[in-house]
């Protein structure tokens, strides 16, 4: 009778405590091991400012690179030709990388999408080097450095990203809104060009955002198509162009401490700009999930 007299506890007991307990040590490791992430970040982000801070000057945004025997200059025809030869290679490999998804995701037949992508697995997993010598003995030789010719090897490197982060969003839109739009007599290729893009129009920017930060801080590729360039401020494509990452690997190798110092400071600008792009991203990736869920 005194035990039938007796509240219910919601105390967990047993079997149920030791789950919980579990559960918590779960937790806390998936927690610090996301703190170590973040620490790791922050560490190597510090260290590259502190590294580069007396290099950090208005000189090294608007001069060029000083002749031999001269010290100071900066990094003025980098920070011109960098952004040109992303842009381009962005140019080349949005259109074609979202062609090829919604290829795959809305008009393949399973066979085929499982071959295309397996090849852009395969194709993101090749050493950016190995692209660049392929470029090199397809485009260079012959025609010489160019700012196109490390768009095209970037563009290449870009492709399989920009491809798979776009099927990955596409294969988010739910049936029913193809369904709908079929159902009203629109034809197939009207349903995705009006309806399901601009769905994930945040998705595909999310990708394409990753991708040019891969892209901008690659150097193999750079290295055998626009590594000779005048000291100067170039804008034309079809000459090699100077770019951030040749003058991080140049500057890093030279006896001069002060072109040591640039390039340290060169390299927390391309840093910056890669955590700028990732966190952009990150913004347009939330901003899809929520148009989604919305709908």
């Amino acid at each position: 009778m005194e035990d039938s007299a007796r509240p219910p506890t919601l105390r967990a007991q047993g079997r149920t405590r030791r789950r919980l307990a579990v559960n918590r040590a779960a937790e806390g490791g998936a927690t610090l091991a996301a703190l170590v992430a973040v620490g790791v970040l922050g560490v190597v982000v510090v260290s590259v400012l502190l590294r580069g801070l007396p290099a950090l000057n208005l000189d090294l945004l608007t001069k060029n690179q000083p002749f031999f025997g001269e010290t100071g200059g900066g990094i003025a025809n980098a920070l011109v030709g960098t952004p040109i030869i992303v842009a381009i290679a962005t140019a080349m490999a949005l259109p074609a990388g979202v062609l090829v998804a919604v290829y795959v995701s809305e008009f393949a037949t399973e066979r085929v999408s499982r071959v295309v992508r397996l090849a852009l697995d395969v194709l993101n997993g090749v050493p950016s080097i190995v692209v660049g010598i392929f470029v090199y003995g397809l485009v260079v030789v012959g025609h010489g450095q160019s700012g196109l010719a490390a768009s095209l090897a970037l563009a290449i490197i870009m492709l399989p990203l920009v491809s798979r982060s776009t099927m990955e969003v596409l294969a988010l839109v739910p049936h029913s809104l193809r369904e709908a739009s079929l159902a009203l007599g629109v034809s197939r290729w009207r349903t995705v060009l009006s309806v399901v893009l601009p769905t994930v129009r945040g998705g595909i920017l999310t990708g394409a955002t990753l991708a040019v930060a891969r892209a901008a801080g690659e150097t193999a590729p750079i290295l055998f198509t626009s590594s000779i360039f005048l000291n100067s401020v170039v804008a034309d494509p079809t000459q090699a162009l100077p770019n951030l990452p040749y003058k991080i690997f140049f500057y890093s190798e030279a006896p001069d401490k002060t072109l040591n110092d640039q390039a340290w400071a060169a390299a927390f600008i391309l840093m910056a700009f890669v955590l700028v792009a990732s966190l952009a991203a990150r913004a347009l990736l939330a901003r899809s999930e929520r148009k989604l869920t919305h709908r």
